[in-house]
């Protein structure tokens, strides 16, 4: 150990200049570039983990937009006898000009919303507490469970929503 201090008291090593530090060769790093939604829109390929991330954004949005819908559904069920009658009438006649089945079809839009961003919600709290669930692998298992849970469960809900079972 002491030979080894002496060598380095009598043998100081230079230090790099910053022209050698800068003129070295370093791996070119990748090009990330924005996508142009016209032309490259059809042509890029987007992780099923960013395609569940983007319909997470889409079920919020109508959610929201929905929001009158559902207080109005909320507020036809619970006020009365008769105007439970009337909320039954609005999904099995249609009211406002419309069928019963569009009415049907906006409530099964609602289910699926408020299912898949409920369940990828969770997806993303779970990624934000474990470390462990940042990677590429548990992305992909994850985003196929959201997507499976989601569509199934509003399959289910469905078939209730239109009386097949």
């Amino acid at each position: 150990m002491a030979a080894y201090a002496v060598f380095t008291y009598l043998h100081p090593r230079k230090p790099k200049k910053m022209t050698e530090l800068a003129s070295k060769q370093r791996p070119k790093r990748p090009e990330f570039r924005n996508i142009n939604a016209f032309k490259d829109l059809t042509t890029y390929r987007l992780p099923l983990a960013g395609f569940v991330s983007i319909l997470h954004r889409i079920s919020g949005a109508i959610m929201f937009l929905l929001m009158p819908f559902i207080i109005w559904m909320f507020d036809t069920s619970i006020s009365s006898e008769i105007s439970f009658e009337k909320f039954k009438a609005a999904f099995n006649v249609g009211m406002l000009g419309l069928p019963g089945v569009l009415w049907k079809l906006v409530a099964l839009a609602l289910i699926w919303a408020y299912l898949h961003h409920f369940i990828a919600g969770l997806r993303h709290l779970w990624m934000d507490i474990s470390h462990a669930a940042i990677n590429l692998q548990f992305g992909k298992s994850s985003a196929i469970a959201t997507l499976a849970l989601s569509i199934g469960l509003t399959f289910v809900l469905g078939a209730k929503l239109f009386g097949l079972y």
